[in-house]
């Protein structure tokens, strides 16, 4: 009894703490986009760009901790929260940087973008920075880092798996219920108190007839056919004119798990002309959710200096 009445007052607390955010729909390249913002609109705008299997709900504790008015404008990207799915069965990275591209078309027809992308979302940011040097003004990547290079000789068997997986369309496990989903969300990340992963089960998950399931289009989980290309990856990066935060964790386990060695990655900060980087100590990939505090700190410190 003690401990659930602790945990329905810190809930409480951190909901009664927390910035007001608003929900609005528009039509960015045929789809139904889901855009999250906080703060006023005549405020500096800044745009924040969520990862893979994550939604824009997830910058709210590090929004909450950011000290200058701003208007954050973070959209649910295609097929992810509450944005809707492409109709395809196969999503393509290029996809990101065009509705990228269409997001700032709408919100800032003129002038320059400050962008901070976590994991997906940040190396969308940096390739789009690439492609579009002259609209972006800096950008901040939360542990983004380039793939390692794939070998053709990879190609036959990776499309083979492609076209087994189409076969057998991928579904979401479903849960019993919210709170089955926000001890999901803490097995994946054990930084995660049980207050926040609560709050963000509500933004992770939907109603079902079996309960409670991930909010997106399963589709998301399938192979890409497509090989990763680094060295027109890093083309794209020799052309970024914007200075480049990178804010990774000082433990740095996802991307030696993905085989992207010291070498490689030093060799990725080395494709940009304008670069710095931070280190947080006690954080996993999820530096947005781990240290929020500290992550917009070091986030404002340099988009304001």
């Amino acid at each position: 009894m003690g401990r659930a009445f602790t945990f329905v007052i810190g809930l409480f607390v951190i909901i009664y703490l927390m910035k007001n955010s608003r929900s609005r729909f528009i039509d960015l390249r045929g789809l139904r986009y889901h855009i999250r913002e906080w703060g006023e609109p005549g405020a500096p705008k800044l745009f924040m760009l969520h990862g893979w299997m994550d939604v824009s709900a997830s910058f709210q504790f590090m929004v909450d901790a950011l000290a200058a008015d701003w208007h954050v404008i973070a959209p649910d990207w295609r097929g992810f929260g509450a944005t809707q799915w492409s109709g395809a069965d196969t999503y393509w990275f290029p996809d990101y940087c065009a509705d990228l591209d269409a997001l700032l078309r709408h919100f800032l027809p003129e002038g320059q973008a400050r962008l901070v992308g976590h994991s997906m979302g940040g190396n969308a940011a940096m390739m789009y920075a690439g492609i579009r040097p002259a609209r972006i003004e800096r950008v901040v990547a939360l542990d983004a880092f380039g793939l390692a290079p794939r070998l053709p000789e990879e190609a036959p068997e990776r499309y083979a798996k492609w076209l087994d997986e189409l076969a057998v369309p991928a579904v979401f496990q479903t849960y019993a219920d919210y709170g089955v989903l926000a001890e999901r969300l803490r097995r994946a990340n054990p930084r995660l108190s049980p207050e926040r992963a609560a709050w963000l089960a509500r933004h992770h998950g939907e109603d079902c007839a079996e309960g409670v399931r991930l909010l997106g289009d399963p589709a998301h989980r399938g192979i890409n056919p497509v090989l990763y290309r680094r060295a027109e990856a890093e083309a794209c990066w020799r052309q970024v004119s914007a200075p480049v935060l990178w804010v990774e964790p000082v433990e740095q386990g996802l991307r030696r798990r993905l085989g992207v060695s010291d070498e490689l990655h030093a060799a990725t900060k080395a494709c940009f002309r304008d670069f710095s980087l931070q280190t947080i100590a006690d954080t996993g990939h999820n530096l947005h959710l781990d240290q929020p505090e500290a992550v917009a700190r070091i986030v404002e410190r340099f988009l304001l200096s």
